[in-house]
């Protein structure tokens, strides 16, 4: 099982590729030099280590292809899925349309999320959890870990 932790601060060059922070890359398996880089639930990018997207898309492909919404989820979920390599230097290229949908220009942070990395603008990550307050963390997480339920367990 891949887990990543940290937050780390990169810059997009004028190529569109960026450093993959060291932090990360010691977090890697052996094999972790092929990712799988698409569009986030949010306006950032989801970076997965092939080991982690391989589950992923198995799921995907025992979905009922009958059903409109499995279609609509499969379109919108890898719209824009690309397979990206670490290259000599130990950067990833941004896939252009990637790019311009999470709105990435040159400062970016990466940010572990579980088995995968999201990839967020620096000043747009800032805005989100500056909009966030310690209360509404509070309850969020009260309804995330206790499944809504007020007592502890």
């Amino acid at each position: 099982m891949i887990g990543f932790l940290g937050e780390y601060e990169a810059t997009v060059d004028s190529k569109g590729r960026f450093l993959l922070p060291a932090g990360f890359k010691k977090q890697l398996p052996e094999e972790g030099n092929q990712f799988v880089i698409s569009r986030g639930f949010e306006k950032c990018l989801t970076l997965y280590p092939m080991k982690a997207w391989e589950p992923i898309f198995n799921e995907l492909s025992k979905l009922n292809d009958f059903d409109p919404k499995v279609r609509e989820f499969r379109r919108y979920f890898l719209n824009g899925a690309t397979t990206v390599e670490l290259d000599s230097a130990g950067r990833l290229l941004l896939p252009p349309n990637l790019k311009e949908h999470a709105g990435l220009e040159k400062d970016i942070v990466l940010v572990a999320a579980m088995n995968k990395i999201e990839i967020w603008d620096k000043s747009k990550y800032q805005q989100f959890f500056e909009s966030f307050s310690p209360e509404s963390f509070s309850q969020l997480a009260q309804q995330v870990m206790s499944g809504g339920n007020t007592t502890q367990p």
